[in-house]
């Protein structure tokens, strides 16, 4: 019974704070979202390369999200990651939900359990989408994705100036470990 509470209870109580906490607005101005994201283009595995920790994500390593869309706008995204260490086991969250309709495919609601709907906000995928910015309202929440688990340094600094014309303070981004090698160096979680 325990695991059952753990397994399906924790992750609700997790989702549910983060939606609650989420409305702390530093910057007033709407995040610009991609113009006309291509579905087709854009399904498949994005690995985290940064993001702004919280709970939720904080001290994963290896972490990426499998994203599929299904006819009729819905869509899967499931993220997968390891805690604080390659060897630990993967685990595992799924998410679905729809791509919201006149967004040109950037703005989609996905939940973990009906009636709480969170927003993905594609901010930026570039023109072979190889890499990508995702957001949420308030700021306080931003991912940098792409497609291989390592990206160059210089790749990482223009995305994240991408994230600061957005208004996001990119002093709070940490680089997600994608390799042990990278465990423990600066700027990484």
């Amino acid at each position: 019974m325990a695991f059952y509470l753990r397994k399906l209870i924790l992750p609700a109580v997790a989702v549910t704070a983060l939606a609650l906490i989420s409305g702390c607005a530093a910057d007033p101005r709407p995040l610009a979202l991609a113009p006309n994201v291509d579905l087709n283009r854009y399904a498949g595995r994005w690995y985290v390369i940064a993001n702004i920790p919280y709970f939720a994500e904080n001290g994963n390593v290896g972490s990426y999200f499998d994203v599929s869309f299904q006819p009729g706008g819905g869509l899967t995204d499931v993220y997968n990651a390891r805690k604080k260490d390659f060897s630990a086991p993967v685990t595992s969250f799924t998410m679905g939900g729809y791509v919201v309709p006149g967004s040109g495919n950037a703005r989609w609601r996905e939940t973990p359990f009906w009636p709480l709907y969170l927003s993905y906000l594609i901010l930026y995928v570039d023109p072979d989408y190889q890499t990508a910015l995702v957001g949420y309202p308030g700021r306080g929440y931003g991912w940098i994705f792409a497609r291989r688990p390592v990206i160059d340094d210089t790749t990482y600094e223009s995305l994240l100036n991408r994230m600061r014309d957005q208004g996001y303070d990119t002093t709070l981004f940490r680089r997600v470990p994608q390799t042990p090698g990278q465990i423990g160096n600066p700027g990484f979680q």
